[in-house]
């Protein structure tokens, strides 16, 4: 597994569980489809949430949200809708995106931005 892999994946995990200590349910990791990868599909209430998790090292340059552009977007709207095909669902939905933030000492830090595009 490459190193740029395994840090996307800590801070996946690391979402996750503050998703889980936020009270969301997980309901899948890494789901994919021909459209891509949905990073983390979470359940907040009625609400079923797909999380792209964006993970920069220290004096990395930008915001991960700035990562999320339009193309990466449209993408993350076809597999959604293709998620909630396969489930059945006509669930509300929303996308998030959670920053993860790698600070100088190698701690991660979460920023989360709820409904951070239509």
């Amino acid at each position: 597994m490459s190193r740029a892999k395994a840090a996307g994946d800590q801070g996946e995990a690391m979402a996750a569980e503050y998703l889980a200590k936020r009270g969301c349910t997980i309901l899948a990791r890494q789901w994919r489809c021909r459209y891509g990868e949905l990073d983390l599909v979470v359940q907040d209430g009625g609400t079923i949430c797909f999380v792209e998790v964006k993970r920069r090292g220290p004096g990395s340059i930008g915001l991960p949200r700035e990562f999320v552009d339009e193309r990466k977007r449209e993408r993350l709207r076809k597999a959604a809708a293709a998620y909630l095909a396969a489930q059945e669902s006509d669930a509300f939905a929303r996308f998030d995106v959670a920053e993860v933030y790698e600070e100088e000492a190698g701690n991660l830090r979460i920023e989360y931005l709820e409904n951070a595009f239509e």
